[in-house]
Formats: C-alpha cells, structure tokens, sequence
C-alpha cells in the first residue's frame, strides 16, 4: 500500500478544475458570475475558436486590488463569504472561491483589473504548468478583464473530447443566454471570431426586458407568453410562460432562475409539468422564463460543484407555489388572451390598406363593408353553399345525464347541484344576442359564427380576421371542465373493495403509507399496513374501480418518496372524465344551426383552458386579415 501523502497545489487544482471547467462554456459561466458579482452593469464576452483558443470576459465593476490579484488565483480564496453565518444565506452567485484557480491550473489566464481611485492597473499572468503569479502594471479601466488561452493545452486527455468549435461556441451561446436573461439590470456582448453575436442593452422597463426575451428566445415565444407575477408565504414568482399552443418537442425553452441563479430541479420541473398536465399534448414541453424569488437562508446553493442545483429547506411548499401559480395562470387563459398579438398585427396596417380591403372597388361584389357587426342569419335561411343542404338542423341539445348517472352508480351519493347542460349555453332558437350588455357593441373575442364546413368545422369572423374552431375538440373541453367542476363539488367517494388486495412493497414503502394514511384517505384509498413489508388495500375510489389498483398504489408510493406528495389518483381520474367527454361530446359531421354555433363560441369564451381539448390538441385557429392578404396578394 502506498504511503499517504498531501497533493500538489497544481495537482489539486487539475482535479478541482475536473468538477468546475468542463468545457469553454464553463469558463464563461464562472467568469460573468464574477463579474456581476463585481457590481459590473456591462459584460463584454469574447471568444475564439468557439473558446478553446481565447476566452475574453471584460466587466465595468468595483475591480481588484493590486495586493489581492495573486491571492484571487488561489485556492478557496474569495472575499463573498468569510464565515458560516454568510454561508447559510449566499447572496452571491459565485462562493466557494475555485474557478479562478481551476481555470489557471488548465490554461494561460491573465487578469487585468483597477479598482476606483487607484492611478494604475495590475495584471497577473499564471501557466497551468508552473501555477506562478507574475505581476505587471497595465493600462485598464475601473473594472477586469480576464483572458483565458489554450484552454486545457497541458492536459490533452481533456482537450480531446471537447466538440466542434460550433458545438463549443454554442454552449457558450446558452451560457451567455442564461445570464442575460438571469440580470436585466446588466448589459451584454457577445462576440465570436470577431464578429457580433449579441449586443443586448439594459433592459429596465417592463418592454425592455421583452425585447430582451424577444432577442433571445424568439419572438414567437413573447407573443405567445402569459405573464406571471404572484407572492405567498415569503415566496414571489413572476416571469413569462408560454402558452400551450407554443410547446417544444424538447425542454430547452425552458429557464428558471432562483435569487438571480439558473438551476435545472427535478421538483420545480415536475411543479410544471404538474400545471400543464391537461392541456400539453403528448410528449410535447412547455416554454417558460420564470424567477423565484425566496429568503436566501432557506435555499441551500451549495449542493454540486457547478451550482445547477439547489435544494430547498420547504420543498413541498415551493412546489405547491409553483404549481398552483401556474395553473390559475394558464386557466385563467381565455381566446382572446391567445391572439392578442395577432389582432395587434392586424391592426397595425395602414388605414390606405383597411380602406382597401373594405372598399367597394375591392371586386367583392355587393359584400358591404366589415363593421364589426356581421349580420347573422337566421335558421332556415343558410344556403346550399353553407353545408347545411338548405335545410336548418334539428334542435338539439347535449346533456350531462349519461355522466351524471355515472357518478352516481359508482358514488352512491349523486352529484350535488344542478344537471346542466354539457353544450351550449343559448339555445337553438334563441335569437343570438350580439351585444355584451345593453348599449354596448364590444365584439367577442371569438366573433360571430358565419359558417360550417364538413360537419366538423365552425368559421367564424371577428375584427382580427377568420376563426376556424374544430367543434368536437372545443365542445370535450367544455364538458371536461363541467364535469370536473361538478366532481370537485362533491368529496371523492370510496369503494370497499370485496377482498382486499394485499401487495408485497418495500420497508420504507410500507413505513411511508403508514405514515401518511390520512393523505392516501383523503386521495380515497385506505391502505393499512399488515406486515414489515406487506399492505392491504381496502378502499379505494369509486370511479377508478375499473384501474389497475396495484399499479396505481406504486405509483402513489413512488410520488411520494420523490416529491412528498401524489397526484396521481387525480390525475387517472381526469383521464377517465377526459375518455367519459370525448364520448359526451357531439360528433363530427352533426349540423348546427348558426345560434347554436355562436353558443359554442361563448361557451369557449368563458371555459378555462378552451384553447386545447382534453388531449393537449388546439381548438382553434386564427387567420389574420394580413395573413389573407398575403395570399391574394392584396395591396402589391
């Protein structure tokens, strides 16, 4: 056995620079930390060769003395903490004082800084090989600036599995992103091979910082953003989350910054993922910019080498905020919320151009003029080109009854409140009541129904242009939310089971239902535990009678472990409302007369989450009168 012995400093610092520098982007991480750590209000990034050759970050902060420049390149030297107490309440986004050192040990750096009132600049210059500081004055401004070359030129096993200088400078890119988007009070540079990649000022206001979101998330994802701003408990969380109709076929749209410090957390992923559950299409992720803001002694940053990851001292509550501050939000979602932008495009255009469109030279015929109040057939006066034949449909209307007589079979209790109509709110022959309060002529954000085509779609216009809306996925969405609103009126009701299952788990499993017997009562299971790893079940809901019971009571377990709670039974419960909706709904190929499609579209104005159906797929679209224009080619 080989003799113990202390490692080199230089050795040390490779093997710390193995956990901190994994590639240029991490250098470009921990320097820009540091620099807005240094009170700097502009940050100047510049690379080369995607940052294996140069590394240049330039910031206009407080600087560094001259005394302490070779003391900065040392070992778990930092002036950001100097006792436990600051520790336990990190208010900095870099503490533990080893980037610079890691970075030296495996590259050439330079640093050159002046602080306010000192007549001269300092630079440092160390070599990974020999680790020694050389001292020189320099010619700089308030603030540093650090280069870092030939990154990992003394340890060539690690310069080998770096990517291609655009793989490299790419995840320089996203670094760059993420800070950007973490201090809107800072402004940024980014240049790669001399040339300009990002060039983002201070963003102050409200349309600033959207701008900046605009620059570097697309402006689609602005568009298509709701804002969030609410505070609970010590908690504050505001920011953009994208609509459901804006998902990704992969999570990296997806920012969350915590005091000012991006991180990726398993419980605030699944907080969010929990609030988009039904309205995301499968396998699809939601887009989202969003900062919590919390007391800094109760989040723990130092948990992993780079920072990423953070753990909360009250997980379940954070999670629960999130949660729930996304859900209300995104409910809380009517149509007009969703084409805001598109109506704001759509008026934008020149008054010459609105005069053309509605113009009586526009070879339209006799067609009169859009006035924001379309006249509405009546029933028996659509024409054969309408898709109704001449004909005027049937009356009819969709009831709840087969639902509610579900429930009832399976409850034994029945529905409390009224067995209201699943459909429409206005009835067939009801005139159509186009105003929204007496004397008032506010259009509605879904406009007015003018047609059907194929028995599947409603078209209707409005002032922004042409709404087509697929009437079986609007229709499910409607009664899905009816029917969960009527389920949640009424306690989730339990079923003994005739034989009670007995299911073989684990000691911490069966430790776990123990302990929270009352929560898995209050989800409608009653589980008891009957041997050191052995539970009975003996209840469970009335209305998953039909589920693998087994299966869910591991799922439950496993939620439980991992985030401390389930949600679970409500989440097969309303894939079995979802199924019971989709069945409850009318059908393709099913005529409606004109009120009873203007019915629909009140019916999704004033339903939560109207814009997708129970599966996650959009209700309806938009055609903006500019997007017609363009393919006439009106106004060329």
């Amino acid at each position: 056995m080989p003799s113990i012995r202390l490692l080199s400093p230089r050795l040390a610092n490779q093997i710390a620079a193995g956990e901190v520098v994994e590639r240029p982007a991490s250098v470009v991480k921990e320097l820009v930390e540091n620099a807005l750590d240094a009170g700097g209000d502009r940050v100047e990034v510049e690379v080369e060769q995607g940052g294996v050759k140069l590394i240049r970050v330039r910031d206009n902060g407080c600087g560094i003395a001259e005394n302490d420049l070779p003391l900065a390149l040392s070992r778990h030297a930092t002036s950001k903490i100097a006792s436990l107490d600051d520790l336990e309440s990190v208010a900095s986004l870099g503490f533990r004082g080893e980037a610079l050192a890691s970075i030296s040990s495996v590259s050439r750096l330079a640093l050159t800084s002046k602080t306010e009132g000192c007549e001269a600049a300092s630079k440092v210059e160390v070599e990974g090989r020999e680790m020694d500081a050389r001292i020189s004055p320099a010619a700089h401004p308030v603030g540093t600036t650090v280069e870092v070359r030939d990154l990992f030129f003394n340890t060539p096993a690690r310069r080998k599995f770096l990517r291609t200088e655009k793989t490299e400078f790419n995840h320089v890119e996203e670094c760059v992103r993420r800070q950007a988007l973490s201090r809107f009070d800072a402004g940024f540079t980014l240049r790669h091979n001399q040339r300009v990649v990002h060039n983002l000022r201070p963003a102050d206001s409200v349309l600033d910082k959207e701008r900046r979101i605009a620059a570097l998330c697309g402006q689609k994802f602005i568009d298509s953003a709701v804002v969030i701003d609410a505070e609970a408990t010590g908690l504050r969380l505001w920011g953009w989350v994208a609509l459901p109709t804006f998902s990704r076929s992969q999570a990296d749209l997806q920012y969350f910054f915590v005091n000012g410090r991006v991180i990726r957390d398993r419980l605030v992923a699944h907080a969010v993922r929990q609030a988009y559950r039904d309205v995301l299409y499968n396998n699809r992720h939601p887009a989202f910019v969003l900062y919590l803001e919390v007391d800094p002694a109760t989040v723990d940053v130092n948990v992993h080498p780079t920072k990423h990851e953070v753990r909360f001292r009250d997980g379940r509550l954070v999670h629960d905020f999130i949660f729930r501050t996304l859900h209300k939000a995104l409910a809380d979602v009517r149509p007009d919320d969703h084409f805001r932008g598109a109506v704001a495009q759509s008026f934008g255009r020149e008054t010459a151009g609105q005069g053309e469109v509605a113009g009586a030279g526009s070879g339209y015929g006799s067609q009169q003029p859009w006035n924001g109040q379309p006249t509405i057939p009546s029933a028996g006066e659509h024409a054969p080109a309408s898709g109704f034949g001449g004909q005027s449909a049937p009356q009819q209307e969709w009831r709840a009854s087969d639902q509610m007589a579900f429930y009832n079979s399976l409850g034994g209790g029945g529905v409390s409140g009224p067995q209201e109509s699943v459909s429409f709110g206005a009835t067939a022959a009801a005139p159509l009541d186009q105003s929204s309060g007496e004397g008032s002529n506010e259009e509605p954000p879904l406009g007015y129904a003018i047609a059907q085509l194929h028995g599947i779609y409603v078209l209707a216009q409005s002032s922004a242009g042409m709404i087509v809306v697929d009437m079986h996925a609007a229709h499910e969405r409607i009664t899905y939310e009816r029917m969960k609103r009527a389920l949640a009126e009424q306690d989730l009701k339990s079923q003994p089971l005739l034989v009670p299952l007995s299911l073989a788990v684990s000691q911490k499993e069966a430790a776990l239902a123990e302990t929270h017997g009352d929560n898995l009562q209050q989800l409608g299971l009653q589980i008891e535990r009957i041997g050191p790893e052995t539970l009975a079940i003996r209840q469970v809901p009335a209305l998953l009678r039909g589920a693998d019971t087994e299966q869910l009571v591991r799922d439950v377990l496993s939620d439980l472990i991992e985030h401390g709670q389930s949600d679970r039974v409500e989440a097969v419960t309303h894939e079995l409302l979802g199924t019971m909706a989709c069945h409850g709904s009318v059908r393709a190929n099913r005529q409606l007369t004109v009120p009873e499609m203007n019915s629909l579209l009140r019916d999704m104005e004033a339903t939560e989450r109207s814009g997708q159906c129970n599966h996650g797929r959009p209700t309806w679209t938009l055609v903006t009168l500019g997007e017609l224009d363009k393919l006439f080619l009106r106004g060329r």
